[in-house]
This record gives C-alpha cells, sequence and structure tokens, in this order.
C-alpha cells in the first residue's frame, strides 16, 4: 500500500495511470486492426521486445509481426488486471491479456492465449510508453473450429459490420467523423 498523497499529486497519479492505460489499449487496437501507427505508438523507437519466440527490439517484432497478421486470420486482444507501480518516470506494469486468434494460414485453428505482459513503462517528454515487455504465457488452449474458415457472411450472418483492418474497420469511420475530418 502507499502513503497517502497530496491532491495535486494524487491527481498526478491518476493522469499517469490512465496514460499507460490508453497506451496498453493503443497496443491491443495496434495488433487487433492491423495499425501500425497504434502499434508503434505503444512503444518507444528503443524499446525491447521478449514475445514468445521474439526477443529483441520492439521495431523488430512490429517488422515481422504485421506482415504475418496482414496476410489474414481473425484476433482479439483484451486486457484485464492492470497492476501500476509509479516510480517518477518510470512504472512496473503487470496487465493480464486474453487473446484469441487464428491465422491465414490456417483460419479453422484457433488459439485461446492467457498471459500477462511485465512492461517497463517510462514517461519521456511528458509521455508514457513501454521501454521493455516481456509476455508471460499462462494459458493456452488450441482447438479446430471448421466453422472459422467461412467467410464473414456466412460465419456472422445478419451480425455486420465484422472487425476488419485498419484503415477499413468501423471504428476509424468513427475516429474520421468525430475528429472532423
Amino acid at each position: 500500500m502507499s502513503e497517502p498523497q497530496t491532491l495535486p499529486a494524487a491527481l498526478q497519479s491518476l493522469l499517469d495511470r490512465e496514460a499507460i492505460r490508453d497506451c496498453l489499449l493503443r497496443y491491443c487496437r495496434g495488433i487487433d486492426r492491423c495499425d501500425e501507427d497504434a502499434l508503434r505508438s505503444a512503444y518507444w523507437e528503443d524499446a525491447t521486445d521478449c514475445h514468445g519466440a521474439w526477443n529483441g527490439s520492439a521495431a523488430g517484432f512490429i517488422a515481422q509481426a504485421l506482415p504475418r497478421l496482414r496476410q489474414g486470420g481473425r484476433r482479439v486482444h483484451q486486457i484485464t488486471n492492470v497492476l501500476i507501480e509509479l516510480h517518477g518516470d518510470v512504472a512496473a506494469v503487470e496487465s493480464s491479456f486474453i487473446a484469441l486468434q487464428s491465422t491465414a494460414a490456417q483460419p479453422d485453428r484457433e488459439t485461446f492465449l492467457c498471459g500477462r505482459y511485465a512492461d517497463r513503462f517510462e514517461r519521456r517528454g511528458g509521455e508514457w510508453r513501454v521501454a521493455a515487455r516481456t509476455v508471460v504465457y499462462d494459458w493456452i488452449e488450441e482447438r479446430t473450429r471448421p466453422e472459422l474458415a467461412q467467410d464473414d457472411a456466412a460465419l456472422f450472418g445478419a451480425r455486420q459490420p465484422v472487425g476488419g483492418r485498419a484503415p477499413h474497420d468501423a471504428v476509424y469511420a468513427l475516429l474520421h467523423n468525430v475528429r472532423g475530418g
């Protein structure tokens, strides 16, 4: 438990925590929508990422992941149980994730992953981003789901629109409209 804070310090803490949560969610949008700008905005340029088979620069992770993700498949990443320990311009952040994935190469193969992002966040120029990430895997289930290989119309029927890649997903039309573009 932390010591009681003065009101300005407590407000800054809340602002910092919200900025970190926003960054975590931009990462999820970036992965799920193949949105390179959102994905890169979650990491500092010199960040590292230990992500399963990938262990190196975050830029390298993005460079090898995006072409594969853009081939197709379905992805949903959700962040839960975010614990943030602030230490000035550095934070230790543990956030649980749930990911459901299929690939273009095996559209009928579903992978369900649960784990945690163990992140070192840094605030630079007033902005929080991931400086170092280690992905910890806690659960995996894989199964064959033949219905996933169907096209969107057959799979979702009247449940439209369906999720898509940037910039064609419905959220990008919303953002364009709200931003007055």
